[in-house]
């Protein structure tokens, strides 16, 4: 007999909530929540049923029975790979402290699991993925308003006019967000568009301004100096509730309009007339944020431009702009328990250097790629064990080489992922947690306009001897002693646990699949905003206290991002709407959808090389060259060569991607330590390569 089980989507970092109907163990359809989605789901969440039938994943526990990456494994059981993490780890532990643990993850609603073990182990070595990532916008964000990148819900659905600085909403595809930019549109709303290419999201703009790489922040500052010289924007507000104008006034007086188009390759009428246009429309106008802004030595200050541009706008907690992002306590619920409650957070330092050598970092996460450093020479501390839960550092960080030679310092290797990652395939011992549809989860909190408690169900008995995170973690903590941080042994005991406060039950979420605190968006008064935002001055501000009291300017002076050299050119990456970065590529449907990525080069330049459509071309850094595809087309800068990520991967019982493509990753040797000093994200479009012809094609016949 069917039934209907509401859970979460766990085919990206979006996590969209979904309605799954089961027959007899069996999916026989899953569609995005109706009461929140409206039944859409994006390829990804459609091909969930792909990855719980494909036999290309981890079925048992393994241990390496070789050397690292030969691809010799053993398979065991849950109790012998739990024991050999365990006196692994008691072994490092005993020798050099809990402080040479490290536990990272992929981030989301649900890391605090991890953080708590990671605290009950005794380290304060938590981190996550995000310094190739959100580092950038999160720490830009906490520097103007006090609150991180998720401090703000943009309600696009009710906006005049969404500007996008390289933000491909459309192909990241989180089916909320672009529901809301498909309504905007069609009621009439503007979008502008800022890339080194075209893309789907470019085609549907009103207005794309196709820029040289590395000028997004020339762009911005143009902006504010046009805004501000036309009086275009909220005077009342940023009279009440910022400090700082002046000097911004001040700084951005040289970078004006006619200098911001030389310098991005557009006019400056195009500026001038955009100004006009968002002057009438704010202050519903947003400028996105953005997600991933790991790109360039500046980035940090291109992200802070576009959150004082919001600022300008007056956009802050009207429809139609940024809107606070509420909590249960705004809604007069107390939240659900959280795992870290229960532990006490170590006082040692931690091992990247975030929060003591690095003061203007935010401390709660830190920078996963600073470890490696630590690895490397032992200051402050050796870092002897490293457990990832479903984060790939070898693919979302630059330099895999690099990275090993760090690794191999470390006596303990663990990866706990619903698939083979290059990292898994790298380490010591492999943990296979049941996929989405395989696992429960605990409940967490989404905050926004309308917060909401959620929590995902199994929809159906794992297909292999897998197990859920939350069983992976409480055999550790039973094994390890550490049950006073996780006595929990049944799913119901958690969510139990989580709900007493908040005086809802487990049986409150059969109805929609979600327990909704509020009926309607909770908007603060526009007029008694004193208090909620978390700068040390109270106010928003554009010269940052804590970033001046640390010698660190607010405002950085532009400086013109290098030009490549004859020959070579910048490699820039991106996503495509049906894979999701390295956890899809391997995907049965997906990847029938997409089976390889290829170089999009400027037809100008292609002319150049002697490259037509479809040709092999060599793509090559200092060490690693690879030969895939060219896509010659007139829709990306000439100076930038570019790929989808996630390709390329070397991990063999992963037949339908084994070495396919090419791997962006590979080609950015050197970059590993390569980060914006300020914001802590990496440099990932700093690297250039060298493209040719590659030899491999045919020899073209040339008519006589």
């Amino acid at each position: 007999m069917g039934r209907t089980v509401w859970s979460v989507c766990g085919m990206c970092t979006v996590r969209c909530p979904i309605r799954v109907e089961v027959e007899d163990n069996e999916v026989k359809w899953i569609e995005g929540n109706p009461y929140l989605l409206g039944g859409s789901l994006c390829a990804r969440g459609g091909a969930g049923v792909a990855l719980l039938n494909d036999c290309e994943r981890p079925q048992s526990p393994m241990i390496r029975s070789g050397p690292r990456g030969s691809g010799k494994w053993e398979q065991v059981s849950w109790e012998k790979a739990i024991q050999y993490v365990a006196e692994k780890l008691e072994k490092i532990i005993a020798r050099y402290g809990a402080r040479s643990v490290v536990v990272s993850t992929r981030g989301g609603p649900w890391q605090d699991l991890f953080k708590a073990f990671t605290f009950a182990l005794g380290s304060p070595n938590y981190t996550n993925h995000d310094s190739a990532c959100g580092r950038n916008v999160h720490h830009a964000s906490l520097s103007v308003y006090g609150l991180g990148r998720k401090g703000f819900d943009l309600d696009i659905r009710n906006t005049e006019h969404l500007v996008l600085f390289g933000r491909n909403i459309l192909s990241s595809l989180g089916v909320a967000e672009v529901n809301q930019v498909m309504d905007m549109l069609d009621r009439g709303g503007r979008l502008t568009y800022v890339d080194v290419r075209q893309t789907l999201t470019g085609i549907k703009a009103h207005r794309f301004w196709l820029v040289r790489p590395g000028t997004d922040y020339a762009l911005l500052l143009g902006i504010i100096n046009e805004v501000l010289r036309q009086g275009a924007y909220d005077k009342e507000f940023v009279d009440r509730y910022t400090e700082g104008f002046e000097e911004l006034a001040a700084f951005v007086e040289p970078y004006t309009a006619e200098w911001a188009a030389r310098e991005c390759g557009i006019r400056p009428a195009e500026i001038k007339k955009f100004v006009e246009e968002i002057a009438t429309q704010r202050p519903r106008v947003i400028f996105h944020r953005g997600w991933m802004l790991a790109r360039y030595r500046d980035s940090f200050y291109a992200s802070r431009a576009i959150h004082i541009l919001n600022v300008l706008m007056g956009n802050i907690e009207i429809p139609g702009g940024q809107i606070i992002a509420k909590g249960a306590a705004d809604c007069g619920v107390q939240p659900p328990r959280s795992f870290t409650s229960r532990v006490k957070k170590p006082e040692e330092k931690r091992a990247d250097g975030v929060g003591w050598k690095y003061r203007h970092f935010d401390a709660g996460v830190g920078l996963f790629h600073l470890f490696y450093e630590a690895m490397l020479t032992e200051d402050p501390y050796p870092i002897k064990a490293l457990i990832c839960y479903r984060h790939d550092p070898l693919t979302c960080f630059p330099d895999p080489e690099a990275q090993k030679e760090a690794l191999e310092r470390c006596e303990l290797l663990v990866a706990i992922d619903t698939h083979y990652s290059e990292f898994a395939w790298w380490s010591d011992v492999i943990l296979p947690e049941s996929t989405y549809l395989e696992r429960e989860t605990p409940v967490a909190l989404k905050k926004g306009a309308k917060p909401y408690l959620f929590l995902r169900q199994r929809a159906v008995e794992p297909r292999f001897n897998t197990r859920a995170n939350w069983e992976i973690v409480s055999m550790l903590a039973e094994r390890l002693g550490l049950t006073d941080f996780f006595p929990f042994r049944r799913i119901e005991e958690i969510w139990e646990w989580q709900l007493e406060p908040t005086g809802y039950r487990t049986e409150d979420f059969q109805e929609k699949g979600f327990i909704p605190l509020t009926d309607h968006p909770i908007l603060y008064p526009r007029d008694q905003l004193e208090g909620k935002f978390k700068t040390p001055s109270g106010k928003i501000e554009f010269v940052s206290r804590k970033l001046e009291s640390l010698d660190i300017p607010s405002f950085k002076a532009y400086q013109s991002p290098s030009r490549p050299p004859k020959g070579r050119y910048r490699l820039v990456f991106g996503r495509a709407p049906v894979h999701t970065h390295g956890h899809t590529i391997n995907n049965p449907l997906l990847n029938e959808l997409m089976p390889e990525n290829t170089l999009w080069i400027n037809q100008r330049e292609a002319q150049k090389l002697g490259i037509e459509e479809g040709d092999l071309v060599d793509v090559i850094a200092e060490t690693v060259k690879f030969t895939v595809k060219a896509h010659v087309t007139e829709f990306i800068h000439p100076e930038a060569v570019y790929t989808v990520h996630g390709f390329g991967r070397e991990v063999p019982y992963q037949s339908r991607s084994y070495k396919v493509g090419l791997s962006d990753q590979k080609l950015m040797e050197g970059l590993l330590q390569h980060m914006d000093p300020v914001g802590g994200g990496l440099c990932l479009c700093e690297k250039f390569v060298t493209i040719r012809r590659s030899p491999q094609n045919p020899k073209r016949r040339v008519e006589l």
